[in-house]
C-alpha cells in the first residue's frame, strides 16, 4: 500500500493538471477546475485504473480483491473524493472513507 506522501503528491499532480486545463479554457473558474478534476478521475480510474498523478508516483486503484475498479467504482470514489471530508477519514489500513465506500484500495504499481 502506498504511503500518505505518495498519495498526496499524486492528488496534487492531478489537481495541477486540472488547474492548467481550467486556466487555459475556462479562465481558472473554480467550479470548472473541480469538474475537470472529477472527470479526469472518473475517466482515467474507470478505464486505466490510474490517473496522471497516480501513474507518475506509481499508484493504481483496484477493487479489494485486486480486480479492475471499473467506471462505477471510479464514479463512487470520485464523488466522495470531491466532498473532501471522506478522504480525511482514514482507517487503520490507511484507506479513506471514499475508498471504503467504493470498495477500492490503492496499491503500488
Amino acid at each position: 500500500m502506498p504511503g500518505t506522501g505518495r498519495r498526496i503528491l499524486a492528488l496534487l499532480i492531478d489537481w495541477a493538471a486540472a488547474l492548467v486545463i481550467s486556466n487555459v479554457w475556462f479562465q481558472n473558474a473554480p467550479l470548472a477546475t473541480l469538474v475537470i478534476f472529477a472527470a479526469m478521475q472518473v475517466l482515467l480510474l474507470g478505464t486505466l485504473g490510474t490517473t496522471l498523478g497516480k501513474r507518475i508516483v506509481g499508484i493504481q486503484v483496484v477493487r479489494l480483491g485486486g480486480a479492475w475498479a471499473g467506471p462505477v467504482k471510479a464514479l463512487i470514489r470520485t464523488v466522495m473524493l470531491c466532498l473532501v471530508v471522506p478522504p480525511l477519514m482514514v482507517d487503520a489500513d490507511g484507506r479513506g472513507a471514499h475508498e471504503r465506500l467504493a470498495g477500492t484500495v490503492q496499491i503500488r504499481m
